[in-house]
């Protein structure tokens, strides 16, 4: 019998990732989001979860706005930890497995070396703080949880920072980009097919080892100002232009919340334990251009 797996969130980069990667898996994705589905109503998750009745449930809802979230915190909270709180409570009662989605703002990015599970959170802003607060809940209440920890993520649909850029790049001969902050850029595409993998392990035969945090990014690691030119020297085969791109520094583009400096993520535990390691990101940017072309 083929596996029914449930994603919370319809629209967003992965989960729209998640549905189109599903075959291969030997599974059925069904994506819901609000009316259907809303992440901060129990009534909604508990009806949905009767309904469908799923093997697994993937949680890819999240408030992801961090500038905004310094001025909504209740929002933030509520999307971010009471409802994976609440879902993971559900999940636990009927003995479904959980795939829960975090980020690598649970640090500060002041450790100047990739990050592991195990070193200390210290969120610098209402984003981050209110995801570590999910993790902590999902975790807490669900002894079959899964938190996946991921970065900078991207894809050729929805709003993101590769699309951002061939948007600017084509009214603008030049670009300001932020040089001084370094991450993990990831590929939705590649993150989901990397989900539904660990997802299918924990399906086939659940361990208790499988249980707890992971982290879940494009292997390798680059500035805003890296990854802006590698989407710029991809389209350049498209017939665009080449903007200059400037780098700046972090208090040259003031922003409302706080980024971490440093955010790059040691994914040495998910190769350990599943298997699994997404690919270089510049592979992957390459793949997400070639796409958004091919749709236009």
């Amino acid at each position: 019998m083929t596996a029914r797996i449930l994603v919370i969130g319809r629209t967003g980069q992965l989960a729209v990732a998640l549905a189109d990667a599903a075959p291969p898996h030997g599974v059925t994705v069904r994506c819901l989001e609000r009316p259907v589905l809303d992440i901060v109503q129990p009534a909604s998750i508990a009806n949905m979860l009767t309904a469908y009745s799923p093997s697994l449930v993937i949680n890819a809802a999240a408030y992801t706005n961090v500038d905004a979230a310094e001025d909504d915190a209740a929002t933030a909270y509520r999307v971010n930890r009471d409802g994976p709180a609440e879902l993971a409570r559900l999940c636990a009662s009927a003995s479904i497995p959980l795939i829960h989605i975090s980020t690598d703002y649970v640090f500060d990015g002041r450790k100047g070396a990739p990050y592991v599970e195990s070193d200390m959170t210290a969120p610098q802003g209402v984003y981050g703080a209110s995801k570590l607060a999910g993790e902590q809940a999902v975790l807490t209440r669900c002894p079959h949880a899964v938190v996946l920890r991921t970065a900078w993520l991207y894809s050729p649909v929805g709003k993101n920072f590769v699309r951002t850029m061939l948007a600017a790049g084509e009214h603008n001969s030049s670009l300001r980009v932020v040089a001084d902050q370094i991450g993990c850029p990831t590929s939705a595409q590649d993150l989901a097919k990397v989900v539904l993998s660990v997802a299918r392990q924990l399906l086939d035969r659940w361990d208790d080892r499988y249980a707890g945090t992971y982290h879940a990014a494009g292997t390798g690691a680059a500035t805003w100002h890296e990854l802006a030119t590698a989407t710029f020297t991809a389209a350049v085969q498209y017939g665009r232009s080449m903007p200059m791109v400037e780098a700046i520094s972090t208090h040259e583009w003031p922003t409302r919340a706080i980024r971490p400096p440093d955010s790059r993520l040691d994914c040495s535990k998910l190769a350990a334990v599943f298997g699994l390691r997404l690919p270089a990101w510049q592979d992957s940017v390459r793949r997400t251009v070639d796409t958004i072309f091919s749709r236009t």
